[in-house]
Parts: structure tokens; C-alpha cells; sequence
């Protein structure tokens, strides 16, 4: 069998961040990423947002609190490069893992504009790249600054083609296709978590689509995790994290309201499998529609 259809590793970190404090979050996800590595993982995949929280506050914009937590929000967020995208990729080196995490990406030109991005880590202690979100949705708006389409672009990695997008990218259907066509074979779904499982529709729906593994990390903070002085505006996440294959089927998880790491055996050979199957419907779909 080729070095193509080896077994690889997939990994779905579930954990609260330190919320609000990016050096605190960033310490977190250096140990988490170690043990990571310690499960064997080649892929360690976080949630939307992870360093240093989901900016559920937003919900709530007629709070007399809003100005001074955005500000807070803000000032922790992560330029990249900087000494916390650094610590990140030592990290993913001393561990032998790639690692997707969401971070809150505040603009070094502008030092207030900030985007809701994915960080691609590889397992060489380097930065491979990073997408910004498209299109902030809903009360996220008042937040997120809007990425472009440049920066939906896959990954080389010794076990496949990487890609990914932030949590109601997958409910937009050019930013999954842009991915799809460039041959995406293994995919980091990041959500910032929540009670519902339209997460799960979504991911398992583009698993299918894309003949692709979804990494499904969701989001977790629980009452405990959130400061006190913030309850009254930032809702509880619960995770609901998991690994799809590519037939749309779970394969690890999901897991909900704890911490921890879920893992999952992927080989290309049933991407390949999956791949031929999808192709062979959408030819059948194409004669259809010329016999029409």
C-alpha cells in the first residue's frame, strides 16, 4: 500500500479559553497542543475564535458594559506574527502535530480593526497561513471585520490537502466550492460552539459534499469559565465537537459540555473511495440535465 493510503491521525481540542486574556489562552493551547502530540495526533484542530473567546457579548449591544469589554476584546487580540503566534509554533514543533486554531486577529496597521481567522501551524514550527472570515453574520457585525477570498487556499501536508473555514462559512456555498475545487481532502470545520447541533447538520453535510474528513472543533465555556463581571452578557458555549468522514458519518464524538481531546484514524484511501462515489452522481446528474 502507497505512503498515499497510510493511517493518520485527527484531532478535535475541546476547552475553554482564558477568556479575554490572550496570553493566558495562548499558554493553554501550548499545553493542549502538547498533548495533543502526546495522543499521536498530525492535526490538532481548535475552535472558532479559541485565543481568547468567542465574542458572544455582541448579542448584547445595548449594554452600558459593551464599549469597555469590545475594548477588552481588542486589546487581546492576536496580531500575526507576533510573540503569540510564536509561542504557537513552537508548539506544534516540539509536539510533531499541525495545528488549526481560531483567533481574534486585531490588524497591526490599524490596531482596531479585528477579524475572526484561522491559523494554519505546521508541524515544522511554521505559520502556513491564515483565513480571515467572509462575511460576519448577524449581531457578529458589530465585531468582525470582513475578510476576501485570497485567503481561501489549501495546505500541503504530508496526510493531504488542508483547508478550512469559521462556523456559518459552511452554510455559504462559494467558500466551500473554492475550497472543493482545489481538492480538499481534509477540512478544520471551527465553531464557536452553542446548545444547538445545526453545527453538526453542517459539518456532516459538507463532509458529504466535499468527499472530505471535518474536523468539527466547537467552542466551550461553561458559567465557570466566564468572568463573573460578564455573565450577564456572554452565554454559555457547549462544544459539540467531532470527527466526520468523508460519507458525512461521525467518527469520534460528539462530545458535549467538557474539556477534551477527540481522536480519529482517517486514511486518504477512503477519501479516494468517497471521491469516485460523489463523481459518479454528479456525472449521472449531468446526463440528466443535457437529456433535459
Amino acid at each position: 500500500m502507497g505512503d498515499e493510503f497510510r493511517d493518520f491521525t485527527l484531532a478535535a481540542v475541546q476547552a475553554a479559553p482564558v477568556y479575554l486574556d490572550r496570553e493566558a489562552s495562548t499558554e493553554k493551547a501550548c499545553r493542549l497542543i502538547a498533548e495533543a502530540g502526546a495522543l499521536g495526533t498530525d492535526l490538532a484542530v481548535f475552535g472558532e475564535t479559541w485565543i481568547s473567546g468567542y465574542a458572544a457579548f455582541a448579542e448584547r449591544p445595548g449594554s452600558q458594559k459593551m464599549g469597555d469589554v469590545l475594548k477588552r476584546f481588542i486589546l487581546n487580540g492576536v496580531e500575526v506574527p507576533s510573540p503569540a503566534t510564536d509561542a504557537l509554533c513552537r508548539a506544534a514543533r516540539a509536539a510533531g502535530t499541525d495545528v488549526v486554531i481560531g483567533v481574534a486577529e486585531r490588524d497591526s496597521t490599524t490596531g482596531g480593526s479585528i477579524y475572526a481567522t484561522l491559523l494554519f501551524i505546521g508541524r515544522e514550527g511554521v505559520l502556513l497561513g491564515k483565513h480571515r472570515k467572509l462575511k460576519p453574520t448577524f449581531y457578529e457585525r458589530a465585531v468582525w471585520g470582513e475578510g476576501d477570498g485570497s485567503t481561501l487556499r489549501l495546505h500541503d501536508r504530508p496526510y493531504g490537502r488542508l483547508g478550512g473555514l469559521n462556523c456559518w462559512e459552511h452554510q455559504m456555498v462559494l467558500p466551500g466550492y473554492a475550497l472543493i475545487a482545489q481538492g480538499l481532502q481534509v477540512h478544520a470545520g471551527a465553531w464557536p460552539g452553542g446548545t444547538h447541533t445545526r453545527q453538526e447538520v453542517l459539518s456532516r453535510a459538507f463532509a458529504m459534499q466535499s468527499a472530505a474528513y471535518v474536523v468539527m472543533a466547537g467552542g466551550l465555556l461553561r458559567e465557570e469559565d466566564i468572568p463573573e463581571e460578564l455573565r450577564e452578557l456572554v452565554r454559555p458555549m457547549n462544544g459539540h465537537s467531532g470527527i466526520i468522514g468523508p460519507d458525512g458519518e461521525m467518527i469520534a464524538g460528539p462530545l458535549l459540555d467538557e474539556e477534551g481531546i477527540l481522536t480519529a484514524k482517517a486514511n486518504l484511501g477512503t477519501v479516494t473511495v468517497s471521491y469516485t462515489h460523489l463523481r459518479a452522481h454528479e456525472t449521472k446528474a449531468n446526463l440528466v440535465c443535457r437529456l433535459l
